[in-house]
């Protein structure tokens, strides 16, 4: 009779690592390739009759299913880990460490470069498999995560990242996955769900989000507009200019300063990055209109596009007499009456950069 103590199953795992290649404690030489196949061939035939012992303990099952998978993935041989561990679970889809089989399945999916067979089977662990712990982390929560990497879906991203938020707040950068959660929205045109999403990211605001240096001031930015009137945005940017260029000429800081954009607006030498907290500013024109006549270029510069324009004026007041206005189109799809609109939005200081 086979046994069914751990020490069995204990003594069954240290043979096969023998046969895997670990010394053995009481052999002095290696063994052939032929007699170490050999020998792994009988301790992988005594570790399935050992798991066919219906008496068998979930521990020491769990130990003996383990040893077989590992002995696969040391060999790389990921068509019987997958036909072995899928068929553990169908035999039996209550084992309590099903979510563990599978997720081996899923890795060596991944290692095989079969990303969506691997995805399909992290999903069915977090849908179907309750969680385990495994060295300290939540199996759910590390599906979670692969599954934000592997899906090409922002509707399926959406669904896990909300998931991660709900279930494991305590465990992930809150900060970020809101921020990114309001990325993903934004994909597919929800845009209150994105300024909601915005909106309870700003608290952590101090989150680090790769490949978005300005998050904290894109969101703010971004909840800011939508709750402004925006009564300073025009339908056609020769208007706007018209009106900039006549106020310049007029010398009314005030005229200015209500055509100006109340969001956003920046002041910056060309070196600066938009950023920096210090770009940001309440401007008052006034202190750099004292007597001096402001001149305005009759054209916008060259370097102008479709999307964003610029003004030469000079005559300033102060160290830098050359200021360059920053005019763009607004990118703001969630109001159709404002999406395409121009504004001022912007000054930079000095002769323009080549």
């Amino acid at each position: 009779m086979v046994p069914r103590t751990a020490a069995a199953v204990c003594a069954a795992l240290l043979v096969l690592l023998a046969a895997c290649g670990a010394p053995s404690p009481s052999s002095g030489r290696p063994d052939s390739a032929a007699s170490a196949e050999d020998r792994e061939v009988r301790e992988l035939a005594e570790l399935f009759t050992l798991l066919s012992d219906p008496g068998i303990k979930d521990e020491e099952r769990f130990a003996v299913v383990q040893t077989i998978a590992d002995a696969y993935l040391r060999s790389r041989d990921y068509g019987r880990l997958v036909s072995f561990l899928t068929g553990v679970v169908e035999k039996d889809a209550s084992d309590p460490y099903a979510a563990h089989y599978l997720f081996t399945v899923a890795y060596a999916y991944l290692q095989s470069g079969a990303r969506e067979v691997a995805a399909l089977y992290f999903d069915r662990i977090v849908k179907n498999h309750p969680d385990l712990i495994l060295r300290g982390e939540s199996i759910h929560k590390v599906c979670l995560e692969r599954l934000l990497e592997l899906s090409p879906s922002p509707v399926r991203r959406i669904d896990y990242r909300r998931e991660l938020i709900a279930r494991f707040p305590d465990s992930i950068d809150l900060g970020a996955a809101w921020f990114l959660l309001g990325k993903e929205y934004e994909r597919i045109g929800d845009w209150d769900a994105a300024l909601a999403a915005y909106q309870k990211y700003l608290p952590h605001f101090g989150s680090s989000i790769p490949g978005y240096p300005d998050a904290f001031q894109y969101a703010r930015t971004l909840i800011e507009f939508a709750n402004s009137p925006k009564d300073w945005t025009f339908e056609s940017l020769d208007d706007l200019v018209g009106r900039v260029q006549a106020a310049l000429a007029q010398g009314s800081p005030r005229t200015l300063q209500r055509l100006r954009a109340k969001v956003g607006f920046f002041a910056m030498s060309w070196q600066q990055d938009q950023t920096e907290g210090n770009s940001q500013v309440l401007f008052d024109f006034s202190e750099f209109m004292t007597g001096s006549r402001i001149f305005s270029a009759p054209a916008l510069d060259p370097g102008s596009n479709a999307r964003e324009a610029f003004l030469r004026t000079w005559g300033w007041s102060e160290r830098i007499a050359t200021w360059y206005l920053y005019f763009r189109k607004i990118n703001f799809p969630s109001d159709p009456e404002i999406h395409g609109r121009w504004e001022w939005a912007g000054i930079y200081f000095g002769e323009k950069l080549n």
